[in-house]
Parts: C-alpha cells; structure tokens; sequence
C-alpha cells in the first residue's frame, strides 16, 4: 500500500468515526423531535419510533396552557441586557489590563483571573442575601445583576485577542488627540469584533439556557424564562412527555438558530489573534 492509499484509508476511517459520533449526539435532538409528535401512550410504547402521523396537538397544547411568547420575552430581555453589559464591562477591563499594564493593573489582573477559579454555587448564598437586601430578588432587571459576573470570562478571552492588536494604531490616536474612552471606542472595539462577537456568542448561548440562576433569584409565575417553563412542566407524580418535550424544542429553536447563524465567528473569531499582525 503507497502513501496515497494509506492516505485515503486513514480519511475513510476518520470520516466513519466522525459520522458515528455526529450519529450518537444527534440521537437525544431526535428522540426530543420525534416524541413531540406523539401521544403519551405512543412515546412509552416506542420512544425511538417514528410517528404514525404528524401530530401537531402537542404543540397546540403548549401554546394555549403555557405563556410561552412572554416567557420568551423574559428570556430575551435578561439575555440581551446581561451580554451587553458583560461584552462592555468586560473590553473595558482587558482595554485597561493591556494598554496601561501598571503594578496596580497587574496585581488587580491577578485577582480577577483568581475569581474564574471560584465556583459559583460557593458565593450563591451570600450574593442572594445581598440581593434580597437591595430588593432585587425576583426582578429581570436584577436577574442580570449575577449574570453580570460573567464579565470576567469575557475579560480573560478579550485580553488574550487585544494583546495580539497592533497598538501603533492606538499610539497614532493618542497623537491625533483621542482620550481613553475615545480611543477604545473609535479604534479598540472596531479591531476586536471578531472576539467581541464570539464572545457574545459563548456568553448568550450560557443564559439563555441557564437554571440555576434564574431559578434561584425568581419566584413569581409571570417572570419565568424559557428554561424555568420546561422545569415547571414535570409534574410531582406524572409527567406528560411529549408536552414536556415540545416545550423543550420550542426553547431550544431561538438559541439553536442564532447558533448556527453565528457559528461561523467562533472559530474566526478565537484563531484571528492567534497570530500577531
């Protein structure tokens, strides 16, 4: 066997191996999929089978006994505000980290990459008794007050990309009379949209599908987000699954679309600072 053959050969192999393991993930979207259009009675005799028709009477039922559109504008609001604030707090801090690397800014540095080792279920105690006392407990708007933490991790990946930006460019807006925040504004941010868009993406997609937080800090029915509706369909004794897993599909559908729209940054979006210049 030449080196072309085995080349060929090694690139069948991979691509079987690949096509297993993209088989095996989409096996749970699948099972979800194909149940929605199923009675109880026919996911339970055969959760893997395809439906004998499409039936549509699940979603139907979802739309009229579940406020799934407000809940999505819950959803939407507490994820739009919270990656705004994390993409501003957090390229403000790596600006400031990479352009004016002080004592005071290292040492500071230091501290706040410690923070990303801190579990956040360890702090989740005292961070609800701070909110309860400035009365943000159950609030949207104070629901993005802990995502808000999340400002860190964009810090960390933003600082890595900006330390790799050709900063003659921000020396040469200093010159022509740019102040700080101008110069940030006008030639930092521009340069790292590639980060700041991946970023945004990671940031989004953790949001929009996280329980723990939204469950924790929300108690009142008309506040829910997409994630807590899912949580609430599973009954104590019964559960009605195919419902439960209709509601499960109309939450992912947002997120799943803005995923495959956006994907084509994350990848460009890390390896374009890889390389200086």
């Amino acid at each position: 066997m030449n080196k072309k053959q085995r080349r060929l050969l090694g690139s069948a192999v991979t691509s079987v191996v690949m096509i297993v393991i993209a088989c095996g993930a989409a096996l749970p979207f699948y099972y979800i999929i194909v149940n929605t259009f199923k009675t109880q009675e026919q996911t339970a005799l055969s959760p893997l089978g395809l439906p004998s028709s499409l039936n549509f009477s699940n979603y139907e039922n979802v739309f009229r006994t579940v406020p799934v559109f407000h809940s999505l504008e819950n959803t939407t609001y507490v994820t739009v505000l919270s990656v705004l604030i994390m993409l501003l707090v957090g390229s403000l801090a790596a600006y400031t980290f990479t352009v004016w690397p002080t004592r005071f800014n290292r040492r500071l540095n230091v501290v706040v990459m410690l923070a990303l080792a801190v579990p956040f279920q360890s702090t989740l105690v005292p961070l609800y008794e701070m909110m309860v006392k400035a009365r943000l407990v159950d609030s949207l708007t104070g629901l993005v007050i802990p995502y808000s933490g999340g400002a860190i991790f964009c810090c960390f990946l933003i600082q890595g990309y900006m330390s790799k930006l050709p900063f003659e460019l921000v020396e040469s807006a200093r010159v022509d009379g740019c102040g700080p925040f101008q110069t940030y504004w006008r030639v930092v941010v521009p340069l790292s949209r590639p980060i700041l868009v991946t970023v945004g993406v990671f940031q989004t997609m953790w949001v929009w599908n996280d329980f723990l937080i939204a469950n924790t800090f929300l108690s009142s029915p008309q506040k829910d987000t997409l994630v807590l509706q899912v949580y609430n369909s599973i009954g104590q004794y019964s559960t009605d699954w195919p419902s439960f897993m209709t509601l499960t599909v109309l939450s992912l559908v947002p997120i799943t679309v803005f995923f495959v729209v956006m994907q084509r940054h994350i990848v460009s979006g890390l390896l374009a600072g890889a390389v200086k210049g």
